[in-house]
């Protein structure tokens, strides 16, 4: 539908009072011969008749209107604020509707927004209830047991207390892990920032995952060992944390005689660290998920490896914590690759 702006509308108006009005003078006996008084007459008319109306428009419009303009204006989706300086110049009628449709467009975006994060919300405390139920009910059954007579029989009371401690270092973990989340979301975890070789960091690695390694017969190896350390600036602590979830993951998500291998890649002012592994992959309708919490390609599988569900959102976490950048490539039956960079120590 066409604006029209309140100088066209007073025009207009005018134009058919004077219209209406040397009409009538036509009509008048003493100066319907004299057609030149007539056309003063209404020029005269119109521009007087023009400025008066265009002013009282403009002002009845500008006070009707411009309260709701200025409150869209000042809302901060918008991010625009009224001059008040240009009263009622400002061109409310043709402003106004491209002003609404920008505000209502962002209100729009910011309730899709605030969709998505009550869906995110419910499928967050869904999923915090349900891996916290596992070893809650787990516990409750093994003491159960115990309480019916089971602490008497030697061959049970030790096993389930060993069960069910299993099962309380699961639950600490998971509050562990979402604790880890909070910090680094909030920003109250601090980084550590000091120089160390990325290079012995990753044997280090090696070493710790060794014993899982070996017992799901998978081999670490470096794609090509740098001869010389490759130093970088970063938390050390966090950045173990980091390399070992990864590995770790590359470990249990493999098969039999598979491998984990990590590569470095000089990109000048940054290293780049893959951590490439042989398992069984990842669909690509996945994969924009892998890093959210809980989120779980093969439940049933990820739980028999015993994971909180939360080892790539933290690791996702520390990585951004550090203003780096982490990405994920995978196919299915052939693996999964995790890159990600870490700035050079100069």
């Amino acid at each position: 539908m066409k604006t029209y702006t309140s100088g066209q509308l007073a025009l207009f108006i005018s134009g058919i009072l004077t219209v209406l009005a040397a009409f009538f003078m036509l009509f008048n006996f003493y100066v319907s011969h004299n057609i030149v008084v007539i056309l003063i007459f209404a020029v005269l008319f119109l521009v007087f008749s023009y400025a008066i109306l265009n002013y009282y428009l403009n002002r009845y419009i500008t006070d009707k209107i411009k309260p709701v303009y200025k409150t869209i204006l000042d809302l901060p989706v918008s991010g625009k604020k009224l001059d008040s300086r240009k009263g009622s110049q400002v061109n409310i009628l043709s402003d106004i509707k491209v002003e609404v449709e920008e505000w209502a467009k962002k209100q729009t975006e910011e309730i899709e927004r605030l969709k998505d994060l009550e869906r995110y919300r419910k499928e967050f405390v869904g999923n915090v209830s349900h891996e916290l139920k596992t070893p809650i009910f787990n516990i409750q059954g093994y003491i159960l047991t115990l309480l019916e007579g089971g602490i008497d029989d030697p061959k049970i009371n030790k096993l389930y207390l060993q069960r069910t401690e299993k099962s309380i270092d699961r639950m600490i973990s998971i509050v562990e892990d979402l604790e880890s989340i909070t910090k680094l979301e909030s920003g109250e975890l601090k980084l550590v920032v000091e120089k160390f070789d990325v290079v012995r960091l990753v044997e280090e690695v090696f070493e710790m995952e060794q014993m899982l390694a070996s017992e799901r017969k998978v081999s670490l190896e470096f794609v090509q060992r740098p001869e010389r350390p490759v130093m970088v600036k970063a938390d050390k602590k966090r950045m173990t944390e980091v390399l070992s979830n990864l590995v770790n993951n590359g470990i249990k998500y493999n098969r039999k005689k598979g491998t984990v291998k990590v590569a470095f890649y000089d990109l000048e002012d940054h290293i780049m660290v893959e951590v490439a592994d042989t398992g069984f992959g990842i669909d690509k309708k996945d994969l924009p998920r892998v890093f959210e919490r809980f989120y779980r390609v093969d439940k049933s599988r990820s739980r028999e490896q015993g994971g909180t569900g939360l080892g790539l959102s933290i690791v996702k976490h520390i990585i951004e914590a550090h203003e780096q950048t982490i990405n994920v490539k995978s196919v299915l039956e052939e693996g999964t690759t995790f890159t990600f960079t870490m700035e050079k120590a100069r």
